[in-house]
């Protein structure tokens, strides 16, 4: 009851945060119900069913890290004296988020299984049989089941069992993960036991996610490079790009997914990384303060923006592959509606994280700003600093997407 009042009780902007997790656990629950329609029509192919999966791992990501986003932002679940009152501490706020997020996660799902049902033609059927009248004719009946019949697997009867395990997942994946970011941002205001008046002297400390996040980046271009020479050995001297998800092998997929986390990880670093670049040599007010910021703000918006790293370097290998001159003819080819329905809820959710994260590292700064303001600094200077920060940030996260972009695409297009 206390999560569902404080979800009634929330702000406009909260809200419209929580109705965006909503529509993107709905998406991801419809692609898992897609996968699952296709693995049902074609039984005799589970290894594309497998990969199709593999696939959904990639908006099931993106909308547990928007879910974070928005925990992360949410006034509702920080610690307060009201929710002591009430028994609900440090210690429960983890299960509160949880609950807050999975309820309305589970709505977006709750959402997505009758459009499912709807576009595969079925929907009709079910309320035929449940009020007593006749399924027949149900696919001549909806608009839309002629085209999405066949790619959802339409005319096949769809395990229950098996379709609500797979609503379940975004639910509570997205829940586990506000648990856990709500813990983790909880524990250092726990240890901050030293007197704040030695804080400022201090350097922030730097880090330690990049080298890790090269190593398992390094390691995802090798497995991909790995798996193209022996999916091209047996293919054929191309992979067969663009295609549907099962024309890739599952090493190449995997390759991905590990090179998209190894960004992730490295994100805080590179951030910081911006932070020494600006203040290198001799920096004057403008760079000093704007590399200050950065170095330590990275741990609050490194992972955010690492995550829109990995999002556009995928975009740009997907621009290299599936662009004019990818395929023999030259042409474009179109993607299909799932794979833009996926690529939509990734974008979405990486813009949507990165605009939390900077609209949380704003509120974080405005006590600094103000009394910055009131030791005579003119705004000026603080708008030209903010806009040295986006503008190395944009420098150095945009060469490593480029960069991650070119050595991804490279095995595939020789």
């Amino acid at each position: 009851m206390l999560a569902l009042r404080l979800v009634r009780t929330s702000r406009p902007s909260a809200l419209a945060r929580r109705a965006l997790v909503a529509c993107a656990a709905g998406a991801v629950g419809f692609l898992l119900l897609s996968a699952l329609g296709h693995a049902v029509a074609h039984p005799e192919r589970p290894g594309a069913a497998a990969v199709r999966l593999l696939w959904c791992v990639v908006p099931l990501a993106a909308c547990a890290h928007l879910a974070v986003a928005a925990v992360r932002s949410d006034p509702g679940v920080r610690p307060r004296a009201g929710l002591d009152a009430v028994g609900v501490g440090p210690a429960r706020l983890p299960l509160l988020a949880a609950l807050t997020t999975g309820l309305y996660c589970a709505l977006g799902c709750a959402l997505a299984l009758p459009v499912f049902l709807h576009l595969r033609g079925g929907l009709d059927g079910v309320l035929g049989r449940t009020l007593g009248g006749t399924p027949g004719g149900a696919l001549e009946r909806v608009p839309l089941a002629g085209a999405a019949g066949e790619l959802l697997g339409a005319g096949h009867p769809l395990p229950r069992a098996a379709a609500l395990t797979l609503l379940a997942v975004p639910p509570l994946a997205a829940a586990g993960a506000s648990a856990v970011a709500t813990r983790m941002r909880a524990a250092p205001r726990d240890h901050r036991t030293e007197p704040p008046a030695v804080l400022p002297h201090r350097p922030p400390p730097v880090p330690a996610g990049l080298p890790w996040g090269v190593a398992v980046t390094a390691a995802g271009l090798a497995l991909e490079t790995y798996a193209a020479e022996r999916f091209t050995a047996s293919a054929g001297p191309r992979v067969p790009l663009p295609g549907p998800p099962e024309a890739l092998g599952p090493g190449i997929v995997a390759g991905w997914l590990l090179i998209a986390a190894g960004l992730v990880l490295a994100g805080p670093g590179l951030v910081h990384l911006c932070g020494l670049l600006l203040t290198a040599g001799r920096p004057g007010v403008l760079r000093l303060l704007s590399g200050r910021v950065l170095r330590e703000e990275a741990p609050r918006v490194g992972h955010p923006a690492g995550v829109l790293c990995a999002v556009t370097a995928g975009a740009l290998t997907a621009v290299r592959l599936h662009g004019p001159g990818a395929v023999p003819g030259g042409a474009e080819t179109a993607v299909g509606p799932l794979a833009a329905l996926g690529a939509a809820v990734v974008v979405v959710c990486a813009v949507a994280g990165a605009l939390s994260a900077a609209s949380e590292f704003r509120a974080a700064r405005a006590p600094a700003n103000d009394g910055l303001r009131r030791l005579g600094v003119p705004r000026r200077l603080l708008r030209a600093a903010a806009a040295l920060r986006v503008a190395a940030l944009l420098g150095v996260l945009g060469s490593a997407a480029w960069l991650v972009a070119e050595l991804a695409s490279m095995p595939l297009v020789r």
